[in-house]
């Protein structure tokens, strides 16, 4: 995976290049006064990738998992720590939703107008209809910083939690179910 080793602060200088929905993160996190640094990269859709990035981020990226009830009436964006075993079952049990599964990909896309490898808490932004519950895992809400993509897997940013929590969160209209997911050998 090609990585530019630049620690960047805000948006890129020329964004031409870049998808809509990417400048649209910028453009609503600038107008929200929120600061962000940012790595480049190719698609970082592997562990490795993800180490690599976090490596120049220097924050952990956050584990984003798109999840929905058995009906598909309910949908979750869940946010926990990358290296985090996640098992539905418990989940489950704290929202008190008797199956949950991963959401497809279409879901994904017309709800948060994301693709597969891409999900980010920033595409609540296109999630205008409050379709999409967003559940942070206990450790993340209580991080300094999340790192996260602006809605497409080829930057990575790392943004201050009370940031998201405070300004970005209030002004998508989306407030989050705080949950504490085992650790691996807890859950047993």
């Amino acid at each position: 995976m090609e990585l530019d080793k630049t620690l960047y602060t805000g948006r890129p200088a020329d964004c031409s290049e870049r998808l809509h929905k990417e400048v649209a993160c910028y453009d609503l996190l600038d107008r929200l006064h929120i600061p962000y640094t940012r790595a480049d990269h190719e698609h970082a859709d592997t562990i490795e990738a993800c180490e690599a990035v976090e490596g120049v981020l220097g924050e952990k990226i956050c584990k984003n998992l798109f999840l929905c009830n058995r009906q598909k009436t309910n949908f979750y964006l869940l946010m926990l720590e990358g290296d985090k075993v996640f098992k539905t079952k418990d989940l489950s049990k704290q929202l008190g939703v008797a199956r949950l599964s991963f959401a497809d990909a279409a879901d994904m896309e017309k709800y948060l107008n994301i693709t597969p490898g891409s999900v980010s808490v920033l595409g609540l932004m296109n999630d205008a209809d409050d379709h999409v519950q967003l559940v942070i895992d206990k450790p993340i809400y209580e991080s300094q910083r999340i790192g996260c993509h602006p809605c497409i897997n080829t930057s990575t940013l790392a943004i201050h939690t009370q940031d998201i929590l405070n300004t970005f969160l209030p002004a998508v209209h989306h407030e989050p179910i705080v949950v504490d997911l085992p650790l691996p050998e807890e859950a047993e």
